[in-house]
């Protein structure tokens, strides 16, 4: 892909996309650790500094990329939540329903976990006080989203219910390196099975800990 220079807001806007777009081609093929600034030049078609007119650092793109694939799975939490939580069940089942929906729906999202991950101990580092602050206050607005899809199906969790929307964000990160282990880390487990008991499946591990999480959030009968 090659541009020609940039002359309008509309084709800087395209510029934008086409990098964003780009990286996200990324990030299905390598973890985010693994995305560089140069490979991305490269893949995009843009020397370096060109790239960084637009975004200031690696790590401004794949902020904005976490908040891109945070709308998306929100859309789609909205549809699961709707379809596999029956609101007139006991609160310790619908507890149970929303822990796994929750579940099942980030484990299928591999490159949102792993963004997840990166985000506080890399991702929020090496960018402007403008660019961190632009995230945080659209993180605001999605955490402001779950809670609410939360209390739809749980009112009874309450002011809980934005902490444990934040948790579950966190949590999937957490997990989500457990869950892919490097190649040097699976040839260990291979050779000393009992070294895999390190190794947790993303999906059961998230259950298992949104399930304690929110029974023991809600009010006790």
């Amino acid at each position: 892909m090659t541009f020609q220079r940039a002359r309008t807001e509309e084709q800087r806007e395209i510029r934008r996309r086409a990098i964003l777009d780009t990286a996200s081609a990324m990030l299905d093929e390598m973890p985010v650790a693994a995305v560089t600034l140069n490979e991305l030049s490269r893949r995009v078609g843009l020397a370096k500094p060109n790239v960084l007119r637009y975004f200031e650092s690696r790590e401004a793109v794949l902020l904005e990329l976490l908040d891109r694939f945070l709308r998306e799975w929100l859309a789609d939490l909205a549809d699961e939540l709707a379809a596999g939580v029956d609101e007139e069940l006991p609160m310790d089942r619908r507890a149970t329903a929303v822990a796994e929906i929750l579940s099942r729906s980030l484990s299928g999202r591999g490159v949102l976990c792993d963004l997840f991950g990166a985000q506080g101990g890399v991702l929020e580092h090496n960018v402007s006080v403008e660019v961190v602050a632009r995230y945080k206050r659209a993180s605001l607005e999605r955490l402001t989203t779950m809670t609410a899809l939360v209390r739809t199906y749980l009112p009874e969790l309450g002011e809980s219910a934005t902490m444990f929307s934040l948790q579950t964000m966190v949590l999937a990160g957490a997990l989500s390196a457990y869950s892919t282990p490097p190649p040097s880390l699976r040839a260990a487990y291979e050779a000393e099975p009992d070294l895999a008991r390190f190794h947790l499946g993303l999906e059961e591990s998230l259950k298992l800990s949104l399930t304690a999480t929110l029974l023991g959030a809600l009010p006790r009968r």
